[in-house]
């Protein structure tokens, strides 16, 4: 049986020919926090290096626009963050949709009731450390600085939603997270809706993602004949995977630079 790291090391290799061969037959598929980003203590303080700017903006040439993020952050929060790159995105697990940079996105979901997000809220008080990011559709419940109450932080958020209707919301436990949004909407069933789209549609997409909620995307991805890649820990039924989102940022810098453009 073939270990983890030659699997991985097989289709780094085919995933670069792919990609460096004719990149008008691939779409690149790009989680933000974890993947291309380095994880911050708190959501905004999240940075993006103006080497990785550079490498995006030139892979949205080469590609022919169908370069596209996918994220847990609302699409004003990611255009603000990549400023004044805009690209093509889906926001809020699935909940936004924006094929085509420029143009006014789908909105596939209903805002979470104000009073679940006061209700969810009130759990800071389980203990300092515990932070609260609304992201309009969904919120999320981040203890990063607080590890030690993630435990009882996640049994608190499912007895808040277990008091709701069957089939009204969903518990995304992440990295040191754990976040309530609306059911029937999810990043895969996005990318699936992203893809009947041009110039996205007809394309083999490489999608990379690090956290639970990219899990389900794997499982899309090789409908269309691409390929997958974890960051930071190996995920069943992936192509391979990258060590730390540094990785995967020197790896499209790669891309671009045997293109004949190297970042100088």
């Amino acid at each position: 049986m073939q270990s983890q790291e030659h699997v991985a090391d097989i289709a780094m290799d085919i995933a670069t020919t792919s990609l460096s061969s004719d990149l008008r037959e691939c779409a690149i598929l790009l989680d933000i926090d974890g993947t291309i980003l380095d994880i911050a203590p708190t959501p905004p303080e999240v940075r993006v290096p103006p080497a990785l700017r550079h490498t995006l903006a030139r892979l949205q040439d080469l590609t022919g626009g169908a370069l596209a993020l996918v994220s847990g952050r609302l699409l004003n929060d990611i255009d603000l963050i990549f400023a004044p790159l805009q690209l093509a995105a889906i926001g809020g697990h699935g909940a936004e949709l924006r094929p085509v940079p420029g143009i006014e996105p789908q909105r596939r979901a209903a805002s979470l009731s104000p009073e679940l997000k006061r209700s969810l809220a009130t759990l800071t008080e389980l203990g300092p450390g515990i932070l609260v990011e609304d992201k309009g559709y969904s919120l999320a419940l981040h203890y990063r600085l607080a590890p030690d109450l993630g435990p009882a932080l996640q049994a608190a958020v499912v007895d808040i939603c277990e008091r709701l209707p069957s089939g009204m919301v969903e518990i995304l436990p992440g990295k040191a997270v754990v976040e309530v949004k609306p059911a029937r909407v999810s990043k895969a069933l996005a990318v699936r809706e992203l893809m009947k789209y041009l110039p996205f549609r007809g394309r083999h997409p490489i999608f990379i993602g690090d956290d639970v909620t990219d899990e389900p995307v794997f499982g899309v991805i090789p409908q269309f004949g691409g390929l997958g890649f974890s960051v930071g820990r190996f995920v069943a039924g992936v192509d391979g995977h990258f060590d730390r989102p540094e990785d995967v940022r020197a790896w499209l810098a790669r891309i671009v630079a045997e293109r004949g453009d190297a970042v100088r």
